[in-house]
């Protein structure tokens, strides 16, 4: 079965930069789209931060990401990272990853809501503090 594992988040400091790191495995094959979202406290809805497809080229970020959300995957390792740069306060919340199989060189630019994935990590919860 696929599991999906994320980590790497805890307590940090505005400015500061963090990688987390989404374990994937399962998937009978390297075609698959990983997202990122992220789950602010006392929110209901989790916001969508990235996607990512079966190569590094195919990613796809909300505007409010682009320039300070990078996807990155290494297939050998069956890794997904999620890197984000100047974190500030409101990027505190528990981050997810998910994922959905897909056809070889899908374009990603058409992910991004969460009904989308159909497989979802447990969370890892990123702090940030003044």
């Amino acid at each position: 079965q696929v599991q999906l594992v994320e980590s790497g988040g805890g307590l940090v400091h505005a400015g500061d930069s963090l990688t987390l790191s989404c374990r994937v495995s399962g998937f009978a094959s390297p075609n698959y789209a990983t997202g990122w979202f992220r789950q602010a406290p006392g929110k209901e809805e989790r916001d969508w931060v990235a996607t990512i497809g079966d190569s590094n080229d195919n990613t796809n970020y909300p505007d409010f990401a682009k320039g300070r959300f990078a996807a990155a995957r290494d297939s050998a390792k069956n890794l997904v990272t999620l890197r984000i740069y100047s974190l500030t306060p409101e990027d505190t919340g528990t981050y997810y990853c998910a994922a959905v199989e897909i056809t070889p060189g899908w374009p990603v630019v058409s992910l991004y809501w969460a009904g989308q994935f159909d497989l979802w990590g447990q969370g890892t919860q990123v702090t940030v503090s003044f």
